[in-house]
């Protein structure tokens, strides 16, 4: 892929000390962190390597990666190492894609207490996937699923949601079969969306009443218990967002679908178009129109107020695993399921495109096509350069 033309470290340089100076009632060391993360990414400021083909010899210099997990330029491989990871635990079975939305109306509640409401996003959801999927009315089994947290919508907006991709079936009560949904449904939305919806208010009461939530600003009145739940009645007058797509392909495909899902940033390079009298034009998908294509203006400084919104607390797990892939429990469980589903661990890696050959290059020579291998590595410290001669050192 090629280089996009703009990068959010273009528009954080862009913004200088201005996006500060608005930017000081809420910037924390953690978005400092972040936003010198970014900037130094792939820059001489965090050191280097020199590479050479194998080949033909042609040499070029790499400035390493800063590794944050919400810079978007250092997605592209935790991605793929962890989709290898993966490959022995998909299922050789069609996958459902469910997605958990919060209420436009908590959105405020959860950017003052990140941690706790998005960990309830997480229980909440998977105890509902796992509860009605129990229940023997809807499927009666025990299922397994990776659910991955999203915190923005295509203009930047906070907008939190879970992304669950899980197998169409799973194990009977006793492990002795596997029962497998309908080819056209999985389980009913509406009974998902009114469960994740009780669910989700118990545990806000339950942190609420052991003084676990924060509140500032416009929302300090909900400190008070007679206003949180005069809050939360308004909540059941209607359902809750749960989107269910129907069963899709087996192991290959659901790996290339979570690759769409589990290592993305609020928004990626490529999305980012132009920087115009301060302000940024940047592309967005809009769902109400047949996902059409459309551009959108932004100040700088209100582009990097959204960008940050979606920083998650400092060693937030946003990849979870639940049912039969829970860590505690795919060991003894999933050699059953593929067993049940007549396919070994090592056959299903196979068919899931796992290469049998040695692994193929990271970077290949843009000259020759071959493989450039590191010959030698250098520290910020190195990668200093003294600057040129003036005439009169010359002379």
């Amino acid at each position: 892929m090629s280089r996009p033309p703009l990068e959010v470290a273009d528009l954080i340089h862009a913004a200088g000390i201005g996006f500060f100076r608005s930017s000081r009632k809420w910037f924390t060391w953690l978005h400092l962190k972040i936003l010198t993360a970014i900037v130094s990414c792939r820059t001489s400021a965090l050191g280097g390597h020199i590479d050479e083909c194998s080949r033909c010899g042609h040499r070029a210099i790499s400035f390493n990666s800063c590794r944050n997990r919400h810079c978007p330029k250092c997605q592209a491989n935790a991605r793929d190492r962890w989709l290898e990871a993966r490959r022995r635990e998909l299922l050789p079975t069609r996958y459902v894609h469910v997605v958990f939305t919060l209420p436009q109306q908590l959105a405020p509640l959860a950017l003052q207490n990140k941690r706790e409401v998005y960990s309830l996003l997480f229980r909440a959801s998977a105890e509902t996937l796992l509860t009605v999927a129990r229940d023997p009315q809807h499927l009666g089994a025990d299922i397994g699923f990776f659910s991955v947290l999203h915190t923005w919508n295509q203009k930047l907006l906070h907008h939190p949601h879970v992304h669950c991709v899980v197998p169409a079936g799973g194990l009977s009560p006793d492990h002795s079969r596997w029962i497998a949904t309908p080819p056209e449904f999985f389980l009913p939305v509406r009974v998902l969306s009114r469960v994740f919806r009780g669910k989700f208010v118990a545990g806000l009461r339950t942190l609420h009443a052991a003084g676990k939530l924060t509140f500032h600003g416009s929302l300090v009145p909900l400190a008070t218990p007679a206003t949180f739940a005069a809050m939360l009645r308004p909540l059941f007058r209607s359902d809750w967002v749960v989107y269910a797509k129907r069963p899709f392909g087996g192991a290959e495909h659901a790996l290339r679908y979570l690759g769409c899902y589990t290592h993305r940033v609020a928004i990626s390079n490529h999305r980012l178009m132009a920087l115009q009298d301060g302000e940024v034009v940047f592309r967005w998908r809009d769902s109400a129109h047949k996902n059409k294509k459309r551009l959108m203006r932004l100040p700088v400084e209100e582009f990097l107020r959204r960008f940050f919104l979606h920083v998650l607390p400092k060693g937030f797990v946003r990849i979870r695993h639940f049912g039969f892939f829970a860590h505690r429990r795919r060991a003894a469980l999933l050699p059953i399921c593929f067993a049940l589903l007549g396919q070994t661990a090592e056959s299903s890696a196979v068919t899931a495109g796992t290469p049998t050959g040695p692994p193929p290059a990271l970077w290949v020579c843009p000259q020759c096509g071959g493989a450039m291998a590191i010959v030698e590595r250098f520290t910020a410290a190195d990668a200093r350069l003294r600057a040129p001669p003036t005439a009169r050192t010359r002379l």
